[in-house]
């Protein structure tokens, strides 16, 4: 078995059985986007305690490589640093995907979970935080993600 068989057993399993799949009752950060090109959907809430992502949960329908990268990225994110997760790029979820080499439909696809938590790291900062110099470096990555 190849190493790219490995990672599409890898993104089905996680298609099939997603982790932190759900909703978060009064989430600190609560983000949707979708990708009309495909039909992809995602929200996701997520709890911030003492600068560490607390609980993170998403929910949607689309394509494996969508599904699978959200719940990749829940698991990546759930207890770590704020600030680690403010600096995530999308080089670390195609990396954590297995994912180098998509072309750009399914790029799209792979990073929705991305964009979508960026934004939501983006509204918070400036909703709650009032951090504007941290916020405009988010909305600045926001739109360079595809």
């Amino acid at each position: 078995m190849s190493s790219a068989d490995i990672y599409r057993e890898i993104i089905l399993d996680y298609y099939r059985n997603p982790r932190n799949y759900g909703k978060i009752e009064n989430p600190d950060i609560s983000e949707r986007d979708s990708n009309p090109l495909c039909g992809d959907e995602l929200e996701m809430h997520i709890n911030i305690k003492d600068d560490k992502v607390a609980d993170v949960k998403f929910t949607g329908k689309g394509c494996a490589i969508s599904q699978a990268s959200a719940s990749m990225l829940t698991e990546l994110i759930m207890g770590k640093d704020f600030e680690y997760v403010k600096k995530l790029a999308k080089e670390d979820i195609l990396d954590n995907l297995g994912l180098q080499n998509l072309g750009p439909a399914r790029i799209k696809c792979a990073l929705l979970s991305f964009k979508v938590l960026k934004t939501g790291i983006y509204t918070y900062l400036v909703d709650n935080l009032k951090d504007t110099e941290s916020a405009d470096k988010m909305k600045e990555e926001v739109s360079g993600i595809y």
